[in-house]
């Protein structure tokens, strides 16, 4: 017969090497099935045979010998005397395997079949690369910058894979040229028009977390646990790791010596700062952490509304706060409660503390200008420093401190 060599005639299959053989021979073997169901009514004895390695196809009609003039099915009978043109040594009953000619099938037929060979194996290869990328969400992948767009960059992968990194998933600082090879998470992939569609990631979670688990072998091998990530892409992030090995320290270990850990992955994020803490099921000690690099000086805690009232002094509020609220954003995001942050005693000046002008007829006014000149104009700010120490700042004489001090303190006790 005239073999067909699918390779040559279907330009299609050399690029389903993705798919594994037997899919690819099944689908072969039903295309032609159906090519023959159309031309001879039936495919229940024919044998379609596929050698994929070579790119090989034949088929074969299996048809039993009968009696000269006792045929009923032409398509699954044949006459002795046909049959003995073929081989003179057939006998009645026996069966006779004949080769089909493909061409026989007419032009049209095997364009025809070209066509929907094509389109099932495109059909394969989409359901292979989305089931491939399905498999790989929260994976990092390195990919080549094949195209630059407004909104969206188009990355190719090792085998030729279209991926797509849209603007959004971008960090703000991230600058991308043709041609170079750069890391990202698979985060989903999408169905488009039946076209899978691979998103990828530089801003989830999930990015930082395996890079830090790339970084990190304890992480790897599963003694240290990312508890928590939160993220302000190209900003801050905070993560919160736990070692559920006490002679390891879960911080020490993913910011490494000097920081040569930690190192890399901040200049894999354009410089994003990185808060490694502590996991803690204590609440107010997670949010203490959570605020870093801030200090704490007290903190009142509502588990039912999950809100916290956190007081620092003047001096910290800021780092609580961070650049553009980020910190204390993240700090939310990371416990879970609503963080309002006040200066040590604000909102309760009038309640605890008194003004250093409200005791002018009992302390001389030049004692209070004194005071005030080294920031005192309160009473607790007063009580607040040693005699010691508001004699080394103030002109004052310690006995003249000692009464100041003692009329401020009767005034509290009475309070």
């Amino acid at each position: 017969m005239a073999s067909i060599n699918l390779i040559e005639a279907f330009q299609e299959f050399k690029d389903a090497e993705n798919i594994d053989r037997p899919t690819l021979m099944r689908v072969v073997e039903d295309v032609f099935k159906t090519l023959l169901r159309k031309k001879y009514g039936s495919d229940e004895n024919f044998d379609v045979i596929v050698n994929a390695e070579k790119g090989d196809l034949e088929i074969f009609r299996r048809r039993t010998i009968v009696e000269d003039g006792d045929i009923y099915n032409t398509n699954e009978e044949i006459e002795y005397k046909d049959a003995i043109k073929v081989e003179p040594d057939f006998e009645v009953g026996e069966e006779l395997y004949e080769a089909i000619d493909l061409y026989d099938f007419g032009r049209r037929a095997i364009l025809a079949a070209k066509q929907t060979l094509a389109s099932r194996i495109g059909d394969l290869k989409k359901n292979v690369l989305a089931k491939k990328y399905g498999d790989r969400i929260g994976e990092i992948i390195s990919a080549e910058v094949y195209q630059v767009w407004k909104k969206e960059i188009l990355l190719l992968d090792e085998e030729g894979n279209e991926l797509i990194l849209p603007k959004s998933e971008q960090i703000p600082q991230d600058y991308f040229k043709k041609g170079e090879s750069t890391r990202a998470v698979v985060k989903k992939v999408d169905m488009k028009n039946n076209t899978p569609v691979i998103i990828l990631s530089r801003t989830a979670p999930e990015f930082l977390a395996k890079l830090l688990e790339i970084e990190v072998p304890e992480i790897f091998d599963g003694l240290i646990v990312i508890k928590k990530i939160v993220r302000d892409p190209g900003e801050r992030a905070k993560v919160a790791v736990e070692s559920y090995d006490d002679r390891i320290d879960p911080v020490g270990a993913c910011v490494g010596m000097k920081g040569s850990r930690i190192h890399g992955i901040v200049r894999e994020l354009k410089n994003e700062n990185i808060d490694v803490i502590n996991w803690t099921n204590n609440t107010q000690l997670l949010i203490q952490r959570s605020l870093t690099p801030a200090k704490i000086t007290s903190m009142e805690l509502d588990n039912e509304s999950k809100h916290a009232s956190v007081y620092l002094k003047p001096d910290q509020v800021s780092l609580a706060i961070g650049r553009r609220g980020v910190n204390i954003k993240l700090a939310c995001d990371l416990t879970g409660y609503d963080i309002d942050v006040y200066r040590d005693n604000e909102g309760e000046v009038e309640e605890f503390d008194i003004d250093l002008e409200e005791f002018s007829d009992e302390i001389e006014p030049w004692i209070i200008d004194e005071l005030k000149r080294i920031g005192c104009d309160t009473a607790r700010s007063v009580l607040d420093l040693t005699v010691e120490e508001l004699e080394r700042r103030t002109d004052l004489e310690k006995e003249t401190i000692e009464d100041v001090k003692n009329i401020l303190k009767a005034e509290f006790e009475k309070e």
